[in-house]
């Protein structure tokens, strides 16, 4: 069976409270050897970073998503740079900028980004970005940063966003938005550009179910076990080998986010 690892996964979204260990024995069983838990603020990075270590199949983010800019702490830096101390905490996020529905202030999704990049810098973690309707600021502020790395989460661009982001070094994090052929048609263009050395795979479960999944779930919840539909979609775009999807995509995690051998076997 070949192994996976889902790196993006919302494992405290409510549509989980009910089931999250059976969601766990679901993707184990369904060839998942890893996955990478997502956060939002810094409470839920606390609340994760503390579960990722009941197993070390889990890792976690820790970071504060541009919707939540307004609400920070006067403590939050403080907090988010212990957090990044802990061997679980592989990545900073998810951050970024997102003007397309502005829950928080331009300015303050700004600084808070800006922030968290220089702890990913400071701490030499990996950046999970979040962006929406703001690619040309968010680009202009990871030029400042080149050479740092990290993966744009759930990306969702055309071919232009997508090879700027691989000339900045970036890892592409590819989600069921490619199984949408009516929604998705910019990104189904623009794999066919994206070099398997480069490729994230990750559910960003419960949301974006794949929609070529066949049978669907009667609850339409993405789950961490349906990982392997976005790879069938992505070796029919893109003429690559199932094997070599999953193979890249789980080392590319393994790299990305400093996974060593001896904690994640190959």
């Amino acid at each position: 069976m070949k192994a996976w690892f889902d790196a993006g996964i919302n494992l405290f979204n409510p549509r989980f409270s009910l089931d999250r260990e059976q969601v766990l024995a679901n993707a184990w069983h369904h060839g998942l050897s890893g996955m990478l838990l997502i956060s939002s603020d810094i409470e839920e990075s606390e609340l994760q970073q503390a579960y990722a270590l009941s197993d070390p199949r889990l890792y976690c983010t820790a970071g504060v998503h541009p919707h939540q800019a307004d609400q920070v702490q006067a403590d939050w830096i403080c907090r988010l740079s212990s957090l990044l101390q802990h061997p679980s905490v592989v990545a900073v996020g998810e951050c970024g900028l997102d003007f397309n529905r502005n829950f928080s202030t331009p300015q303050n999704q700004i600084q808070v980004f800006e922030a968290q990049l220089q702890l990913a810098s400071e701490h030499n973690k990996a950046i999970y970005l979040h962006e929406r309707d703001a690619f040309t600021t968010q680009y202009q502020m990871l030029q400042r940063y080149q050479g740092l790395a990290g993966v744009a989460h759930c990306f969702t661009g055309d071919k232009a966003q997508l090879k700027a982001y691989l000339d900045l070094g970036l890892y592409i994090g590819i989600t069921g938005w490619l199984c949408d052929e009516k929604r998705g048609q910019s990104l189904r263009e623009a794999v066919r550009y994206l070099p398997l050395d480069r490729l994230i795979l990750e559910t960003d479960a419960p949301f974006l179910l794949p929609k070529t999944l066949v049978p669907k779930p009667k609850s339409s919840r993405n789950e961490p076990a349906y990982l392997s539909e976005i790879a069938i979609q992505f070796a029919s775009l893109t003429g690559y080998s199932l094997d070599d999807i999953a193979a890249y995509s789980r080392k590319n995690s393994q790299v990305l986010f400093q996974i060593t051998a001896d904690e994640y076997p190959l």
